[in-house]
C-alpha cells in the first residue's frame, strides 16, 4: 500500500465512531468468510485463520454488549449473548467439518448487524 493510501486508511479509522468501526470490523470479518466460500476449493486452507478473525470479533462483541458497566438493556445484552453463543457454536461446528455452506449463517449475520449499527 502507498504511503498516501496507509496513511487515508489510519485517518479514517481514527475517525469512525465506535458503532462505525464495529461495524466495519464485522464487515471485513464477513468479508473474509465470503472469499473463502466464493472459491472453496482454492481457499479452504484460509479457513481457519478467517474463523480465528471473525472469533476475536465477537468476543470482543460480546464482552463489550454484556459487560456489568455496559448501558445496554438487559434484553439487548441477552440477545447479543445468544446469537454470541450461536456464533461461536457455528465457527466450532465448521472447523471440526468444514463446509462452505456453513459459512452463509456467520456471513449473513456479520453483514445484518454492521448494518444495524451503521443506522
Amino acid at each position: 500500500m502507498s504511503y498516501g493510501a496507509s496513511a487515508y486508511a489510519r485517518v479514517a479509522q481514527t475517525a469512525l465512531s465506535p458503532r462505525e468501526a464495529e461495524a466495519a470490523v464485522l464487515i471485513k470479518a464477513a468479508g473474509r468468510l465470503q472469499a473463502i466460500q466464493s472459491d472453496w476449493a482454492n481457499q479452504a486452507p484460509a479457513l481457519n485463520e478467517a474463523l480465528n478473525f471473525n472469533q476475536k470479533v465477537w468476543t470482543i462483541i460480546a464482552g463489550g454488549a454484556t459487560a456489568p458497566d455496559s448501558p445496554l438493556p438487559v434484553e439487548i445484552k441477552t440477545s447479543i449473548a445468544e446469537l454470541s453463543t450461536f456464533v461461536f457454536k457455528r465457527m466450532i461446528d465448521t472447523l471440526i467439518e468444514p463446509s462452505a455452506e456453513k459459512l452463509t449463517a456467520l456471513i449473513s449475520i456479520n453483514q445484518n448487524i454492521a448494518a444495524g449499527l451503521r443506522q
